[in-house]
């Protein structure tokens, strides 16, 4: 069953954005995007650099999330509006997950694609989703979403980086100078590190 009370607040919270991560760029005045290698690489080689990789989304996710309870949301694909069953690989990234909500990301009558979003709720601790941060980081799963309890700031992750939408518009600069210090970002009104943001937009259904 979809969860009717969180897609209430949400849509409250982000009434421009539905929860899927590529949409979250419509709130440009608050975002800000965080590159996870040297020189905007974007797929780790090395042991090395998985660990820099995972060590940057924690460090951001620590900053935003420390202390609180967050919603960890993940997504499958189909061309159905009722989702199917969930592979066994994305039940083992995310475990206890229910249901959220199914939107239609592409309305091609001949081929349409549902985006069916999964939910689950944990206490955020450094290093407890890096099951999770991997699958994203080698391109094996896209679509995720972490969010405080009340929804007000998001983290969404993706191959080669991470969108950060922030609570209010005068945080990205500081989250910016501040936050992950020495990291490269981009930010609308604020690209102190001379890069362009590497874009991410993917249409992905389930293998």
């Amino acid at each position: 069953m979809p969860d009717e009370e969180l897609l209430r607040r949400w849509e409250q919270r982000w009434p421009d954005c539905p929860p899927i991560g590529y949409e979250l760029r419509c709130e440009r005045d608050r975002w800000v995007r965080f590159h996870s290698l040297p020189e905007s690489k974007r797929y780790p080689d090395t042991e090395d650099e998985w660990t820099i990789v995972l060590d940057r989304y924690n460090t951001v996710l620590d900053e935003l999330f420390t202390g609180l309870d967050v919603h960890v949301a993940t997504s499958d694909w189909s061309d159905t509006p009722v989702p199917p069953e969930r592979p066994r690989k994305r039940t083992r990234w995310h475990p206890d997950a229910h249901h959220w909500t199914s939107i239609l990301t592409d309305p091609d009558p001949d081929d349409p694609i549902y985006t069916h979003v999964y939910v689950s709720q944990i206490p955020w601790e450094r290093g407890s989703i890096n099951a999770l941060l991997r699958a994203v980081a080698g391109n094996v799963t896209h679509g995720v979403l972490i969010t405080d309890a009340d929804l007000q700031r998001i983290y969404h992750p993706y191959d080669g980086g991470a969108d950060v939408v922030l609570a209010t518009s005068s945080e990205p600069t500081d989250c910016a100078h501040g936050t992950a210090a020495g990291f490269p970002h981009t930010h609308q009104g604020c690209k102190t590190d001379g890069r362009k943001a590497v874009g991410v937009a993917h249409a992905a259904r389930t293998a």
